[in-house]
C-alpha cells in the first residue's frame, strides 16, 4: 500500500456511478489519490451512456472494466465510497466509510445520466477538498490533490 490516500468506489454491477466516480477522482486528483472501483456483481461492460457522458466533460472511461469487490481492495482503501452495494461490502476498522444515495444509471440514456455525472462530480469535488485538508492536518504533501477541485464543500456521510 502507497503513502498517498486511496479510495475505493463500490455499486453492485461497477459499470455505472462507480466507474464515473473513480473516472472524475483521478481525471481531478491525478496521481496524488490512489483509486479503485468495484462491485458486488459487476456487470460485462461499463455502462455506455456513463461512458459518454462522462466523455461529454473530457473523461474517457472507456477503458474501463467492472471488477469484482474483493475484502483486499477494501483493506488497500483508505475511503470506501458506496453506491448501492448494502451489506456486500466489509467493514474494517480504521477506513471512512461513505454512503452516496445517487440514481442507478442502468438502462437509462444520456440525457438521464447526465444529473448523475454532475452529482458525482461534485461530491468527488468535496471529497478530494476533505483529503487534503485531512492531509494538511496531518502535515502530508497531499494538499496539491485539490488540483481543480473547489475547496470548503462537505462530503456526504
Amino acid at each position: 500500500m502507497s503513502d498517498k490516500p486511496s479510495v475505493l468506489f463500490v455499486c453492485v454491477h461497477n459499470a455505472g456511478r462507480s466507474q464515473m466516480a473513480a473516472g472524475f477522482l483521478n481525471h481531478l486528483a491525478g496521481d496524488r489519490i490512489e483509486v479503485r472501483s468495484a462491485g458486488s456483481l459487476p456487470a460485462d461492460r461499463v455502462n455506455p451512456a456513463a461512458v459518454e457522458a462522462m466523455a461529454e466533460v473530457g473523461v474517457d472511461i472507456a477503458d474501463a472494466r467492472p471488477t469484482v469487490l474483493t475484502t483486499e481492495d477494501v483493506q488497500a482503501s483508505d475511503y470506501v465510497v458506496t453506491m448501492g452495494c448494502g451489506d456486500a461490502c466489509p467493514v474494517f476498522p480504521g477506513k471512512t466509510y461513505l454512503d452516496w444515495q445517487l440514481d442507478d444509471p442502468a438502462g437509462k440514456g444520456v440525457e438521464a445520466v447526465r444529473p448523475i455525472r454532475d452529482e458525482i462530480r461534485r461530491r468527488i469535488e468535496a471529497l478530494i477538498a476533505e483529503i487534503a485538508e485531512i492531509a494538511e492536518i496531518a502535515g502530508n504533501d497531499t494538499t496539491a490533490a485539490v488540483s481543480g477541485a473547489e475547496r470548503g464543500t462537505t462530503a456526504f456521510r
